[in-house]
């Protein structure tokens, strides 16, 4: 008879859990790939472990148990842009940066906007992912902007939003047309916020960075004007409205006015804009007047629309971090300002530069923690499932070092992107280990000496039977 054995005990860690104001030090105990004691002591009395088999323990004294990450806005760039990232390295960078469930933008090649687009996705997640991958299926056909796609049809093949991320729906009338299927549908938009009449051949924020370096820049208005529009068009059709990659102090407000009304709309910031500013991109001007490894888009804005963007972190308007990975080839980099590509390669960075909001006192961890993973699964809608340690649910977690130190190396990344504006730069905090579903699929080298003997793998940390 096959019985199901203790996968796990982690021991002695600082359990953090903001969707159960969870704050304490104890274990966890994973059996047959969910969560079964969060908190306290396990003590596997004799007839428990009669029952349940032997457990590996992992010590994690000194180390932050909090549940697994979730990033609402990632590129995978598979199928069709292979050459920048595949799901398989993708998956991987995310595990490493923490993240056991990452939600997958369209802008593929063939785009998501068939169902058969989506089962593929899914099948090759299956075959080569080492962490969840939730897809977002597009708007209109083709990304286009100009025919919407059969949403009924992609919400049964299974996506949990809707988004022509990288291409902002201009029409105002098939985005009204979009949200009233959404709202049917019960799944969000996630909008990319962008009037490409104010941005067209923008490449870093329009202000003092961009005269300094005689560039064209993208005002704020580019990103702010579509997002009134949209919230006014969500007002109108009571759709479920998300806000992707906010970066303007104007955008904030307008998504807090939103919020006191009653508008059912919710907000993303993203790891670059909340640490960096217009600044970096001219970092060694004149020697070095242009570094296209912080060119994003949106762009990096200026340090009131940081400051803002951590205001609406703290007060509940922007209700998650997502890293908006973008990774891209040298080639799509090094090409000169106007024509190297918009984009940041985000997993592998993304807590440790979000540590230093927590060591400035900008936020604490707990809130840092939850908008990294109750935060994203409110927005998901899966709030009860993902982005807890409660006991019954899939066993997905991240061990954080608060107080290790490492330093940026692109060339050591997973992920096929390389391209980061923290290369070479000086983290204190790091992921130790990512558990997703119940195995563990990421464990860094100090944490490995702790529990011994160990390798990544697709099956069950446990998968003892009698």
């Amino acid at each position: 008879m096959k019985r199901e054995h203790i996968s796990l005990i982690v021991r002695a860690g600082h359990l953090i859990d903001p969707s159960q104001g969870l704050d304490e030090v104890g274990d966890v105990l994973i059996a047959g790939g969910k969560i079964v004691q969060a908190g306290g002591t396990v003590v596997l009395s004799p007839s428990l472990s009669d029952m349940l088999g032997k457990a590996k323990n992992l010590d994690a004294t000194g180390l932050v148990v909090c549940p697994g990450f979730i990033d609402l806005h990632c590129h995978l760039r598979e199928p069709g842009f292979e050459h920048k990232e595949t799901i398989a390295t993708g998956t991987k960078a995310a595990a490493i940066g923490g993240f056991v469930t990452v939600c997958c933008m369209a802008n593929t090649d063939p785009p998501l906007d068939t169902p058969a687009a989506i089962a593929w996705l899914k099948g090759k997640t299956r075959q080569e992912g080492v962490v969840t991958v939730l897809p977002i299926g597009c708007i209109t056909k083709g990304r286009k902007g100009e025919q919407l796609t059969d949403m009924a049809e992609l919400a049964e093949a299974g996506v949990f939003a809707f988004s022509d991320d990288g291409s902002p729906v201009a029409n105002s009338r098939l985005m009204r047309r979009a949200m009233e299927c959404s709202r049917d549908l019960g799944l969000p938009i996630i909008d990319h916020c962008e009037d490409r009449a104010l941005s067209r051949d923008g490449i870093i924020n329009e202000g003092r960075i961009s005269a300094k370096l005689g560039v064209r820049g993208i005002p704020a208005a580019a990103e702010e004007v579509m997002v009134a529009r949209d919230l006014i068009l969500a007002r109108l059709t009571g759709a479920r409205l998300h806000i992707a990659h906010v970066s303007t102090k104007g955008s904030v407000e307008l998504i807090r006015r939103a919020r006191e009304e009653g508008i059912s709309v919710t907000a993303e910031a993203t790891p670059h804009h909340l640490t960096l500013t217009e600044d970096r991109i001219a970092q060694g001007w004149p020697d070095k007047p242009f570094d296209a490894s912080a060119k994003v888009n949106p762009p990096l804005r200026t340090r009131a629309d940081v400051q803002s963007l951590i205001e609406g972190l703290t007060d509940g308007v922007i209700d998650a971090i997502a890293t908006d990975h973008a990774p891209h080839s040298l080639a799509d980099k090094t090409c000169g300002p106007e024509l190297a590509a918009f984009g940041i390669s985000g997993f592998e960075t993304a807590f440790g530069c979000l540590m230093s909001l927590v060591q400035q006192g900008k936020l604490s961890l707990t809130q840092l923690i939850s908008k990294l993973t109750s935060g994203p699964a409110k927005v998901i809608g899966r709030n009860g499932e993902l982005g807890t340690l409660r006991a019954g649910v899939p066993a997905n977690m991240t061990i954080l070092a608060p107080d290790r130190e490492w330093t940026v190396d692109s060339h050591s990344f997973a992920s096929k992107g390389k391209n980061t504006p923290y290369d070479g730069q000086r983290f204190t905090g790091k992921v130790m280990a990512t558990i997703s579903n119940g195995k563990i699929v990421y464990m860094d080298d100090l944490l490995r000496t702790r529990f011994g003997s160990f390798h990544c793998s697709s099956e069950p940390i446990s998968s003892d039977s009698e």
